[in-house]
């Protein structure tokens, strides 16, 4: 499932959304820049690696990964789908925290999502690196907030594409217990294991579960929703 766009309009401009979607394209492209020695180099840098960080956690190089590491990505689908996600749900979670809380909020759901894969994998030796755990953060907290709210979503039936709007509670909760299953079932299956090696599964599931329990606590106290009858038609 691919989501289109959801019917959740906001309020105000999302200016830290846009400008953490700028950053994660101007850090990528900078990635793109680099010839392959480097780019290794840099991602193992700047990554979360959990083997290192659980034996070396006060370097300073593993500290700081845990906030570096959100803004790099392994490739171009890797970027657009969580940009993307980003873009769609973003949106409102800014228009409910005030854009420096939501930046604080984003922040925080990222690293949380870090230490979860690390303490979750200690002993993996591949960097973690993407968008994906504090974005996770963003959907819980949409989920919490706005469950009603419809996700136009693309399901392609083999070369057809089938475009549905699914109550976000469905969708995202879909999205969980899938991250949740994969991420489970990969600590007791090699197979499965190998089949998840690139996707930090764990990852996904702490930022998730920070973002829906933490939103309630952090929500502008004044904001009061919209609802259909208060739009003017013209």
């Amino acid at each position: 499932m691919f989501p289109i766009q959801d019917n959740n309009p906001s309020r105000t401009a999302p200016i830290v959304n846009w400008i953490l979607i700028l950053i994660n394209v101007i850090v990528f492209l900078g990635e793109l820049s680099m010839d392959s020695h480097e780019l290794s180099a840099f991602v193992k840098h700047f990554g979360v690696t959990p083997y290192y960080f659980i034996h070396y956690p006060t370097a300073p190089e593993e500290m700081y990964s845990l906030f570096t590491s959100m803004f790099l990505h392994g490739g171009w689908f890797h970027l657009i789908s969580n940009m993307w996600a980003l873009f769609i749900f973003g949106d409102n979670i800014e228009d409910r925290l005030g854009h420096i809380p939501y930046l604080v909020f984003y922040i925080f759901c990222g690293i949380v999502a870090a230490l979860t894969q690390v303490f979750m994998e200690p002993g993996q030796l591949q960097p973690t690196i993407g968008a994906s755990g504090a974005i996770a953060g963003v959907l819980g907290a949409y989920a919490m907030l706005f469950p009603s709210a419809k996700v136009m979503t693309l399901i392609p039936i083999g070369f057809i594409p089938w475009f549905i709007n699914i109550p976000a509670y469905f969708y995202l909760g879909f999205w969980f217990v899938t991250q949740a299953f994969t991420g489970l079932i990969s600590l007791n299956s090699t197979v499965a294991k190998t089949a998840a090696e690139n996707v930090a599964f764990f990852a996904h599931i702490g930022g998730f579960l920070t973002g829906f329990i933490l939103v309630k606590l952090v929500q502008k106290q004044d904001y009061r929703e919209w609802h259909p009858d208060e739009y003017m038609p013209y």
